[in-house]
């Protein structure tokens, strides 16, 4: 029998059972009395069985049809439901109701049993809660508190049972455990704006936990947002009294600051700080009388100027650094009334007023990083510094508002305590103490600066601070997968779904699909693959997110993560139906091997052969696409069937490689087209791809060949020049076109040396005879009437023939191409070339050497490459005569303007 007949079968007798099943329940309509556990597990069996002969899509069909008119059908309603539950598809309808049924008739055994059925395919809230409810009504307490952590867990909104777990932990001892519920409770009602229930946790977490100020600042920012400012300013009196209470006076001050920001009419808040900056500063010797003249006490003055121009004040006393930015850091010697004297390095004893102190000088702690710079010796602070790198970073950090990047950190030690060599060692260890250390975090409006914690947080919320702190969408998700991946990561915690919530936000209401709607759905979909109940929040199909795509190619190459853009593809594979057109759509924008391989595996080679056919019809438009076939696609039947031989691979590679210097000149697309430029140089020129070609080809396809090339405005003369010589050298009668030989010279070959002299030259012009008659000009300017002024006049002239010389050279130096010397060939006479002739007409020797225009010196024997006698000689054998009239002019000393000479060339050297 073969493999399909063995699978009909066992299918047709697997449906037909499962029909007569349906039909037997709905004839007989069998009471719910009469189920049992016993039955739902012959039902699993079923379903293996279905599973195994891959007919799920065929039974869920069936019931699905049974349904329509036997809605509470049980056998269909669970074959149905927990197939679709394998399927983890989003609509779990059918499964709430199967399961209401059993509930409304107390059936808690079969309850129970579908409840843990549903939970095998992940954490579910219904079944969760469902389950908890059947444990209650059968009078089994001990497992609900179990079920309720779970249910905790996957339902981010669920506040009452995290506030009784919260309870239940307290009662026990285990503060840590409860003081993690109440803060869950804490955030899920004020999503959903409970106060009361806010506020009455509020004070169990004070208690339970008074120092983490960190949180309270952060809960109320949240209540503030969701609820109300003056709910918030409720709750952040409670922490004060708290803090004053244990005697954290700076913290208490911080929080004062914070309730005057809400409301800064607050009399009771202005006066509790006060208090507290008695306290304080109950040692300061000006402290009263700071107070009087700031006004901090008086209603009428804004309380915010008031603590400024206060703490301004306090921070001057006796003993107290300062900073000058002329006279560098100083300390206070002494005050009197109005008058202090400051102590600086190279200024001792400065009396200034107290108004213009507060006014010029910045204080400084002791702790202070130009402090420390200023009295420690160079050598004990370097041994500090290299040695004790979080010292040193906390040292920094705190110097400047507890906020600085590392270019701060750098300047701050960068000559001064460290050399630049030894930085670069030491700032790769403190990059990875900034990053791992709980002790340092980063600011939430700029992720590149860095902060000091007062207590050390865990990894997750140092990376929930990242998050906020980051702007960039995509590095959201990067964040957000970090955190995921940590080991002790609750995926329950504010932190995970405060930032889960920022992407699920992105699938709840959208008017036009993005990227960013694009990679929250992969994100998510990623996510929940991990962890099921995250399933939940996919609320559109990635069919429907698809279809309503109005620019896939736009969307698809701003995925900035090449793992996004591969995730697309495979959903686009799994969920459209066209999508083998897509991919070839997609292919030329991104260049993925997977999408080659999809195709390929497939059985699409007539749309792969169609897509490189038209990438090499648009190179233009497809430039990267057509390099990257070259250099990757190997099956060489591919270019043959779509009609691309050998000539026109390389041919379509020479107009890339014309059009991306075009484009490089005109600045368009830099980058890119620079990265392609190369690649295409590399292949034609650095890897042979033309040698090799011509080798093998006739004489009209290589003289095709090398018109292109020299057609190449801003390819490297030098290029163009050995190609020549390799066709000359492989073929000696080979005869290039008059028009050729014209346009392989149109640059101009230099030596490195004449080009660095040629700079020099202009430079001067420029930076000394320019600037100079500049002032020739305004002198005679100066003398009055212009029409007698030969001053003027001689100026003026002087002007233009420098404008004149300057344009001459700029234009020279931009044509200028440096000659390579390895270029150069004994073979034949080249640039870079000694030749000897033999003059056949006078029966003489001459010697010449070919250089160019710049270097040409003829009373020495040097001739240009581009002068009349040069060019002739160009390109010449030993052993080949030619003859030259100097008709043109005189080349040296020769006499008759029409004579005609025979010469022979005897021998070439290299002089280069």
């Amino acid at each position: 029998m073969t493999e399909v007949a063995e699978s009909q079968a066992v299918v047709l007798p697997l449906l037909k059972n499962v029909q007569e099943m349906l039909n037997e329940e709905k004839w007989t309509r069998a009471a719910l009395s009469n189920y049992s556990t016993g039955q739902f597990k012959e039902l699993d069996v079923l379903l293996k069985e279905a599973r195994e002969a891959k007919i799920y899509d065929e039974l869920k069909q069936l019931c699905d049809e049974h349904l329509v008119h036997t809605k509470n059908s049980i056998i269909a309603l669970y074959l149905s439901g927990m197939i679709a539950l394998s399927r983890q598809l989003i609509d779990d309808a059918v499964l709430v109701n199967l399961v209401t049924i059993f509930v409304d008739n107390h059936k808690w055994g079969i309850v129970r049993y579908l409840c843990e059925r549903i939970l095998d395919y992940g954490e579910s809230k219904f079944a969760l809660r469902t389950l908890a409810e059947c444990c209650k009504n059968e009078n089994e307490e001990e497992p609900i508190i179990g079920i309720w952590e779970r249910l905790v867990k996957a339902d981010y909104e669920e506040a009452d049972i995290a506030k009784a777990l919260a309870e239940h932990y307290e009662k026990l001892n285990d503060a840590e455990t409860a003081v993690d519920y109440y803060k869950k409770a804490l955030h899920r009602y004020i999503n959903k704006g409970v106060f009361a229930n806010v506020r009455e946790i509020w004070a169990k977490l004070i208690e339970h936990c008074p120092e983490d100020i960190d949180f309270f600042l952060h809960v109320e920012k949240r209540l503030a947002k969701n609820v109300s400012e003056d709910k918030a300013v409720l709750l952040l009196e409670d922490v004060f009294a708290s803090c004053k209470k244990r005697g954290e006076i700076d913290t208490a001050i911080g929080l004062l600051k914070l309730i005057l920001q809400y409301d800064e009419r607050d009399s009771l808040a202005r006066r509790e700080i006060t208090e507290c900056f008695r306290l304080k500063y109950a040692d300061h010797s000006q402290l009263e009388e700071y107070i009087r003249i700031s006004n901090l006490t008086q209603n009428w003055r804004n309380v915010r100027e008031a603590i400024t121009d206060f703490e301004k004040h306090i921070a001057f006393d006796k003993g107290s650094f300062v900073f000058h930015r002329t006279w560098g850091v100083g300390r206070i010697a002494s005050m009197q009334g109005d008058e202090i004297v400051v102590d600086f390095a190279k200024k001792r004893s400065h009396p200034m007023s107290l108004k213009m102190a507060v006014n010029a000088l910045q204080t400084l702690s002791k702790n202070h990083i130009w402090v420390l710079k200023a009295t420690q010796k160079k050598e004990k602070l370097h041994e500090r510094v290299k040695n004790e790198h979080s010292w040193t970073l906390k040292t920094i950090i705190k110097s400047f508002g507890n906020s600085c990047d590392l270019k701060r950190i750098k300047a701050e030690l960068v000559p001064s305590v460290l050399s630049a060599g030894e930085w670069t060692g030491w700032s790769v260890k403190a990059r990875e103490i900034l990053k791992t250390d709980p002790i340092f975090g980063v600011s939430q409006d700029n992720i590149d600066n860095f902060t000091v914690r007062e207590r050390p947080i865990s990894i997750e919320e140092k990376l929930y601070n990242e998050f906020k702190a980051q702007k960039n969408f995509f590095d959201r998700i990067d964040i957000l997968k970090d955190f995921e991946s940590q080991k002790e990561a609750e995926l329950d915690s504010e932190f995970f779904n405060e930032m889960f919530g920022y992407f699920t936000g992105y699938l709840r209401s959208y008017s036009q699909v993005n990227e960013q709607i694009i990679a929250s759905y992969l994100l998510v979909k990623e996510l929940a693959g991990r962890h099921p109940h995250m399933e939940k929040s996919l609320t559109a199909g990635f069919e429907e997110i698809f279809r309503n795509i109005e620019d896939l190619t736009g969307i698809f190459l701003n995925l900035k993560d090449t793992r996004l853009k591969e995730e697309f593809l495979l959903q686009i594979k799994l969920f459209i139906p066209e999508w083998p057109d897509i991919y070839v759509r997609l292919f030329p924008h991104a260049m993925l091997p997977s999408i080659i391989n999809s195709l390929e595996r497939e059985g699409y080679e007539d749309k792969l052969t169609a897509m490189i056919q038209n990438c090499f019809e648009h190179y233009r438009d497809f430039r990267e696409a057509v390099v990257w076939f070259y250099k990757n696609v190997k099956p060489p039947r591919w270019f043959a069937d779509a009609n691309i031989s050998e000539e026109k691979k390389l041919i379509t590679l020479i107009y890339i490689l014309d059009i991306t210097y075009r484009d490089i000149d005109n600045h368009r697309d830099t980058a890119e087209n620079r990265k392609t430029n190369k690649q295409v140089y590399a292949i034609l020129f650095t890897e042979g791809l033309i040698e090799s070609f011509i080798a093998g080809a006739d004489r009209d396809t290589v003289l095709r060949i090398y018109t292109l090339i020299n057609d190449v405005k801003d390819l490297d003369p030098a290029d163009k020049f050995k190609l020549r010589n390799s066709i000359q050298e492989r073929d000696p009668d080979f005869k290039f076109s008059g028009e050729t030989e014209k346009k392989t010279f149109r640059a101009l070959l230099v030596t490195a040396a004449k080009y660095e002299e040629k700079q020099r030259e202009l430079a001067r012009i420029m930076d000394v005879e320019v600037p100079a008659n500049s002032r020739e000009i305004a002198f005679a300017l100066s003398l009055g009437d212009l029409r007698e002024n030969a001053e003027y006049k001689a100026a003026k002239e002087k002007q233009e023939i420098l404008n004149s010389t300057v344009a001459k050279l700029k234009d020279e130096i931009e044509r200028a191409q440096i000659f390579d010397p390895g270029t150069v060939s004994a073979e034949r006479v080249s640039f870079g070339a000694r030749v000897l002739l033999a003059n056949r007409s006078a029966g003489t020797e001459e010697e010449f050497t070919i250089l160019g225009p710049w270097e040409s010196d003829p009373e020495h024997k040097i001739i240009s490459y581009l002068s009349p006698f040069g060019s002739t000689i160009l390109n010449r054998k030993i052993g080949e005569e030619f003859e030259f009239s100097f008709n043109q002019g005189n080349q040296g000393k020769r006499a008759g303007d029409d004579e005609k000479v025979m010469y022979l060339v005897k021998e070439i050297k290299k002089v280069l």
